[in-house]
C-alpha cells in the first residue's frame, strides 16, 4: 500500500512538472533570446500534448529562419492535422530551410491537403527541398504525386533526389522495380 502511495505521488508529481514545463516553453516561444525560441519549439515538439499546437504555428511567423524550421518540424513530430493549412506557406517561403520543414512536416502529419501544394517542390533550386518533398509524398502515397514526380525523376541529375523520388514512387504504387 505504501509502496503505491509513493508510485502515486511521484507520477502526480512527475505531470505537475511537465504542466509547469509546458507552460515555461509556450512562454519562451516569445523570448527575444532567439536561443530559448529554439529551445523552446524543440521541446514542445517532443511533448506530445495538442496545448502546443496552436503556440508553435503562431511561431510560425517568427522573424528569424531558424525558428521558423523548428517550430515546422516540432509540428510535424506532434501530427496534428491542425498544423496542416499554417504549415502551406512556408512551402513557398524564401527561406529554403523553412520550405524544407513544412515539407517534412506535412509529410509526418499525412493530410492529403498537403499533395498539391507540396508538388512544385519537387523542382525547387535546391536539392534538400526537392528530397524533403519527395519524401513527404511518398509518406502521404496519393495517386496524383505519381505524375509529376515520374517527370521529376526523368529530369533529376542529383542522385540523392533521384533516389527520394525513386522512394516516393515505390511507396505510392508499390512497384518494388523503381
Amino acid at each position: 500500500m505504501k509502496m503505491e502511495r509513493s508510485v502515486k505521488r511521484l507520477m502526480e508529481d512527475r505531470e505537475r512538472r511537465g504542466e509547469e514545463n509546458l507552460g515555461k516553453y509556450i512562454e519562451q516561444l516569445l523570448h527575444e533570446n532567439i536561443s530559448y525560441r529554439l529551445r523552446a519549439a524543440e521541446a514542445l515538439g517532443g511533448c506530445a500534448d495538442a496545448r502546443a499546437v496552436e503556440p508553435l504555428i503562431a511561431t510560425l511567423h517568427d522573424s528569424e529562419n531558424e525558428v521558423r524550421w523548428v517550430a515546422a518540424q516540432a509540428l510535424g513530430k506532434l501530427r496534428d492535422a491542425r498544423a496542416v493549412e499554417p504549415l502551406l506557406p512556408l512551402l513557398i517561403d524564401p527561406d529554403r530551410w523553412a520550405r524544407r520543414g513544412a515539407a517534412w512536416s506535412l509529410g509526418e502529419i499525412g493530410d492529403l491537403r498537403a499533395v498539391e501544394p507540396l508538388l512544385p517542390l519537387l523542382t525547387d533550386r535546391k536539392k534538400d527541398v526537392r528530397v524533403a518533398a519527395a519524401d513527404a509524398l511518398g509518406k502521404l502515397r496519393d495517386q496524383r504525386a505519381v505524375p509529376v514526380l515520374s517527370a521529376a525523376l526523368e529530369g533529376e541529375e542529383e542522385p540523392e533526389v533521384r533516389t527520394a523520388l525513386r522512394r516516393a514512387l515505390r511507396e505510392i504504387t508499390g512497384e518494388a522495380s523503381l
